[in-house]
């Protein structure tokens, strides 16, 4: 009784066909409806986005390769530290060209709690975690007390200084 029903057949084949066609069609569809730019051409400041985001990747990748040391704990240290480094990048050039405000936000944070699992991870291993300093987020700027005005990791040390005299 069944068998009946799905006896193959040229209106089957058909049906199938058709069927097949539909379901192949409709994801191909959706995707090229939401990958449709806003205007063909590139902006400016869109054009500088996308560069500079393409060259903290492939920084990222590159420095993740590292060599085998033999010790698996700094080989995991070697490869997630660019990782973080590479998120941290991208935040910065978040903030740089970003409008949206919430994201903006996320893009803070997400310097701050990389960062600071970057020095954890270094300090896990006993390792020196380096003096940094605000992240650049205006294009040209360069890193540094020097960009932003203030050093908080020397101030610190200077107010532990004297508070001791």
């Amino acid at each position: 009784m069944i068998l009946r029903f799905f006896r193959p057949g040229i209106g089957a084949a058909l049906l199938g066909a058709r069927a097949l066609f539909v379901v192949m069609l409709s994801p191909v569809a959706f995707a090229q409806e939401a990958h449709q730019p806003a205007s063909t051409a590139q902006s400016t400041e869109e054009s500088a986005f996308l560069a500079e985001n393409d060259a903290a990747m492939t920084k990222m990748m590159n420095d993740m390769a590292a060599q085998p040391s033999g010790d698996i704990d700094r080989d995991f240290v070697a490869m997630m530290t660019p990782h973080h480094q590479g998120a941290i990048d991208m935040a910065v050039i978040e903030l740089r060209y970003g409008k949206n405000e919430r994201l903006r936000r996320i893009a803070q944070e997400i310097i701050v709690e990389q960062r600071q699992e970057i020095d954890a991870m270094k300090l896990a291993l006993g390792e020196q975690v380096t003096n940094t300093s605000p992240a650049p987020t205006q294009p040209g700027a360069k890193p540094g007390p020097a960009a932003t005005g203030h050093d908080h990791m020397n101030m610190h040390h200077d107010m532990m200084k004297q508070e001791t005299k």
